[in-house]
């Protein structure tokens, strides 16, 4: 039997897969073929596991005009949405809702991160990164930086600020790990999703009959109130709690690696006590590096024309920040680590409705860290070839496995 194929199908270039590959020599940066892609139009097709073609947003203009357009949505139960990965039996609270549902639960947790809050905490930021470095020094001359310290600062931190005991860190990180992972099974991924939310709500159950000042207590009385079910918060609960360590960590290791691959703007860093510039510093290290690596995801509600495409209502979207941070139309010689770029305008956090919503806990974080670990540590150095470490690839946040250091 012979088939007929139209003439303009045989000419249709197949679409390239997403997510892209990074080149091995340049763990830093984008995958080149999202370059490619970005060279070549601010709108471009790619397929998914599934099988489905949604629309990548490779341009920094477009990026920004399409998350804040109200005619996409970041609801994951809409058809076409562009799914990263089987989602059975796991949920992310409200950041996977639209408004009103989304703007609503999100209000509820929202004080604890203002930036005049998160300011209070600074103190207490400082302590604990002091505390870690003394026991780093206390010890032998090296370490693995991701467990001594990369990871236990923003969780020591978020467990304060939910409420959530330190002493189960194995159990919540382990879990979180599981549940970001891209190659983990659909049912192994929920049944880490369901660890973290039968954690949760037990936690939760305790706080209800003993409420103390922390977000956990506050969430318990909106339960009480009736605006939230037990599961509901649980929900959200998971989701402060392995964004408020998984991403902050990441940001922490792969930072310093790439510091310390800089030599000359690690420099610039240890050598100033200006808040200001180790302000810039860290706003300049989240362009060039963007821990959150598969792209915000959306499924649009109406036809939207935009450069020179026309995205149909039930197209889905993927949004990269890497490669948007990295456009060269917005910031000059973008694949260059310069700390003393105006980096602000980044979208690292994203940006529109769903913009981050710990980010000023984040900044915060890594302005502690960025000037405190270097003028403590100054001969901090890399204990192994670059080419030596193993990077997370296969998850939807992107960093170090691990990061051997000396001094």
């Amino acid at each position: 039997m012979t088939s007929t194929v139209r003439p303009e199908e045989a000419h249709t270039p197949p679409v390239p897969e997403f997510p892209m590959a990074r080149a091995k020599d340049c763990p830093f940066d984008p995958p080149p073929a999202l370059r490619t892609e970005q060279e070549q139009g601010a709108l471009r097709k790619v397929g998914l596991w599934d099988g489905s073609t949604p629309w990548l947003v490779t341009r920094y203009a477009e990026q920004r005009a399409l998350l804040a357009d109200p005619r996409i949505s970041a609801d994951v139960t809409r058809a076409g949405y562009p799914s990263p990965a089987p989602l059975r039996g796991t949920s992310f609270s409200f950041i996977l809702m639209d408004d009103p549902e989304h703007a609503r639960r999100r209000r509820m947790v929202t004080a604890p991160f203002t930036i005049k809050r998160v300011e209070a905490l600074r103190p207490a930021v400082r302590r604990i990164v002091d505390g870690l470095i003394d026991e780093m020094l206390a010890g032998p001359p090296r370490a693995d930086l991701v467990p001594a310290f990369a990871l236990p600062v923003p969780s020591l931190v978020i467990c304060e600020l939910l409420g959530v005991p330190y002493a189960d860190h194995d159990f919540f990180q382990e879990n979180s790990k599981i549940l970001i992972s891209r190659s983990a099974a659909p049912e192994v991924r929920a049944g880490a999703h369901g660890n973290l939310i039968g954690y949760l709500d037990e936690l939760m159950g305790h706080k209800m009959a003993r409420p103390a000042g922390d977000l956990l207590s506050g969430l318990g009385t909106r339960v009480e109130a009736g605006e939230l079910s037990r599961r509901e918060a649980a929900e959200t609960g998971v989701l402060l709690l392995l964004a408020g360590h998984e991403t902050t960590a990441n940001m922490i290791a792969l930072g310093t690696l790439a510091l310390l691959e800089h030599p000359d703007q690690l420099a610039l860093l240890r050598g100033t006590e200006d808040p200001k510039a180790v302000s810039g510093a860290v706003e300049e290290l989240l362009r060039y590096l963007n821990i959150t690596h598969s792209g915000r995801r959306r499924v649009a509600l109406e036809d939207i024309e935009i450069a020179g495409e026309v995205i149909r209502a039930g197209e889905g979207i993927i949004v990269p920040n890497d490669i948007g941070n990295r456009d060269p139309a917005v910031f000059a010689d973008p694949d260059r680590l310069d700390l003393r770029r105006d980096a602000r305008r980044h979208v690292a956090f994203g940006f529109g409705v769903h913009q981050c919503l710990g980010q000023p806990l984040a900044r915060m974080e890594l302005q502690v860290v960025y000037s405190t670990l270097y003028r403590r540590i100054p001969t901090l150095r890399l204990d192994a070839a670059l080419e030596e470490l193993s990077f997370k690839h296969d998850g939807a946040v992107y960093g170090v496995h691990g990061l051997p250091v000396a001094w």
